[in-house]
């Protein structure tokens, strides 16, 4: 069920659909008569449409989440595994044309294919179920693994784990998979803005994990594009007030989890 909830409120608070709802609104107080209210709504639309179009202002709440761990440079000397959470695949395109679809955070994807070359004995987990409301025609692990596969890995190597739908989910699953030793190394492979309430929850069920944080979004130079700036505000939602729940459900260590 909150798994459910998280997913409408997502919709509902989502920037870009807010800003419709109080145009509609500011639409509809302007033609019911109440002119000034409704157009001081229509102007607030306005004024925060502009607001989001200009880069990097918009992406002022993005860039703490996304620099709060550093970039893995140097490689550690020993992995022993890798673990990929879900995210970068699209299931549903995936089965509707017979290819592995990737989404804008195919950089987890390419970065874990990079680090199982640099490692070759590292055990690979791929960590992802299915992400939507409804039944998709493959989960993201399934569709992972076939793209790694495909790309040369070895099958043997790859630990699927396609029961999670939440990133509390993601480690708590894997763990029971894959029954991590004390003293190994595991690198953690997902988006920047991500990496904090991922880390957060791996130290929660007690797996402590070196984070390799990829797909930065974060425009740091003068842009003006509406639709890019809209999307980093929803990324930046989406987390913080994840971070949020996650440390009141007790799913993470730490409300901002740190290096």
């Amino acid at each position: 069920m909150l798994y459910i909830v998280s997913k409408v409120l997502q919709v509902v608070f989502d920037p870009g659909n807010l800003l419709l709802i109080v145009l509609a609104i500011g639409a509809w107080r302007l033609s019911a008569s109440r002119g000034r209210k409704g157009l001081a709504l229509i102007v607030l639309v306005l004024v925060a449409g502009a607001a989001a179009a200009i880069e990097p202002l918009a992406s002022l709440p993005l860039v703490p989440l996304e620099d709060r761990f550093p970039v893995l440079h140097p490689l550690p000397a020993k992995v022993d595994g890798i673990i990929l959470l879900g995210g970068a695949v699209d299931p549903e395109r995936t089965a509707e044309y017979g290819q592995v679809a990737l989404n804008p955070s195919a950089a987890r994807v390419t970065e874990t294919l990079r680090l199982a070359q640099h490692y070759p004995a590292a055990r690979i987990v791929l960590s992802g179920g299915v992400g939507g409301l409804l039944n998709e025609p493959t989960t993201e692990a399934a569709a992972t693994a076939q793209l790694l596969t495909e790309l040369g890995v070895a099958a043997d190597r790859l630990v699927i784990e396609d029961k999670s739908r939440t990133t509390h989910q993601n480690a708590v699953f894997s763990k029971q998979v894959v029954d991590p030793k004390p003293g190994e190394v595991w690198v953690l492979v997902t988006s920047a803005d991500h990496m904090p309430r991922a880390v957060g929850c791996f130290r929660a069920v007690g797996w402590p994990v070196v984070a390799d944080p990829v797909d930065f979004e974060a425009v740091r130079r003068f842009h003006i594009s509406l639709a890019h700036g809209l999307a980093s505000i929803d990324l930046a939602a989406h987390e913080w007030l994840g971070l949020v729940a996650y440390r009141v459900a007790g799913w993470t260590n730490a409300l901002f989890p740190a290096p």
